[in-house]
């Protein structure tokens, strides 16, 4: 049987059926109602409006003036790799060598560089949720399929993850548990004991750890979140997925890294190759600058989104009809309103009727709908007139 194709609107000749039937982002739906006005006040994507540090800017720009702008190592450049696998000793207690690091042109790049090197086509992967839909997307793409867990409220408010459940999701054709801890949406935490007991029932099972770890420096309780490498050895079948956009802001950057074992950094190198070449060398001076002298702009960075989660909490949780926990990591409320069921419709009218926009909880998965999820990576005056306008139109629903 021939592999089904597709016809876009307007088109020739045919693309992939497979790809096309891929669904867009929701959130990117919703940000195109409103996307390009300037009275709206955008709060849909994982961002803050903060500006890349001047220091991070710097070392790319003298980069780029030295002639930095070639081809260049495709793991990354050498410095990088050190600086990153430095980070990582000091930060978690541990031995990391800088064999087991990858640099990579995002962490979505690290996500789907990953499922390509894991999946067959009709393999799964246990996936904890709700999530933050790209992986779920990226396994489509690699005709790979998720399998959801989901997280729950037994107190109606605060999420926990039953690990009995997670355990029995996985079948014979399952490759690997992903987690992203602390969570995009969430803001749950996983617990230290939970990544041990996920870590040693992987071992056993002979399955891999996709640890989505992007926002371990947003934490409001601790220096950072437990992480899965503080229960590895070297060889064990974890790979963490980083992201240099989060705690140093920069999105737009579009760099990331993986620390896994250092066999599979040399076939990850192979699929760079032909996704990439390699991230460019002067935007990677920049991280290096990020890595060895940003520890001041995250803690500066935390302190920001801790107040602007707090000032979101006390408006959200003042409202009746509104179900939402106080935010304990990253960088998001995930709430809930009471009548209001289907996610995307109320996000849009939030953003032609009010002026505001979240991103509706239909977009992270099973669990998801009925809730939303709002940034506050930004100044407390901007997230005050955000809420002024939310509180409008959750009073106008209900």
């Amino acid at each position: 049987m021939l592999p089904s194709r597709a016809f876009l609107p307007g088109a020739k000749a045919p693309i992939s059926g497979h790809i096309a039937d891929i669904p867009t982002s929701r959130i990117g739906d919703v940000a195109a109602v409103g996307r390009g006005n300037p009275d709206v006040i955008p709060l849909w994507f994982g961002e803050g409006d903060l500006p890349t540090p001047r220091f991070i800017c710097d070392a790319a720009e003298r980069a780029m003036q030295a002639g930095e702008t070639f081809y260049t190592w495709q793991r990354g450049i050498p410095e990088l790799r050190d600086a990153i696998a430095r980070y990582t000793g000091a930060l978690y207690g541990i031995d990391c060598g800088a064999e087991r690091i990858t640099v990579t042109g995002s962490g979505m790049q690290a996500i789907i560089l990953t499922c390509q090197a894991l999946i067959d086509p009709g393999d799964n992967i246990v996936v904890v949720s709700p999530v933050w839909p790209n992986i779920v997307s990226a396994l489509s793409i690699v005709r790979g399929i998720s399998k959801p867990v989901l997280l729950e409220r037994a107190d109606g408010v605060n999420w926990s993850l039953d690990l009995d459940k997670l355990f029995d999701a996985v079948d014979e054709r399952t490759r690997a548990i992903f987690v992203n801890s602390p969570s995009n949406p969430t803001g749950w935490t996983m617990p230290s004991a939970q990544q041990k007991a996920i870590l040693e029932f992987a071992r056993a099972r002979g399955i891999w750890v996709m640890a989505d770890e992007v926002y371990a420096r947003i934490v409001y309780n601790a220096p950072h979140a437990p992480s899965f490498l503080e229960h590895a050895a070297p060889d064990d079948p974890l790979i963490v997925l980083q992201s240099f956009s989060k705690p140093w802001a920069m999105t737009g950057w579009r760099l990331g890294w993986i620390t896994s074992p250092d066999s599979l950094g040399e076939e990850i190198a192979k699929l760079l190759q032909f996704n990439l070449s390699g991230s460019p060398a002067f935007l990677q001076r920049g991280a290096v600058a990020a890595i060895e002298h940003g520890d001041d702009f995250v803690r500066s960075m935390v302190d920001r989104c801790r107040a602007g989660g707090e000032l979101v909490f006390q408006r959200l949780s003042a409202l009746p009809q509104v179900k939402v926990a106080r935010p304990e990591a990253a960088f998001y409320a995930f709430f809930s309103v009471d009548g209001i069921s289907d996610s995307l419709a109320f996000a849009k009218k939030l953003v032609t009727d009010h002026q505001v926009g979240i991103a509706p909880g239909v977009a992270f998965g099973p669990g998801g709908e009925g809730n939303f999820r709002l940034c506050f990576a930004s100044g407390t005056e901007r997230l005050s007139a955000a809420m002024d306008r939310i509180e409008a139109g959750i009073r106008a629903a209900s």
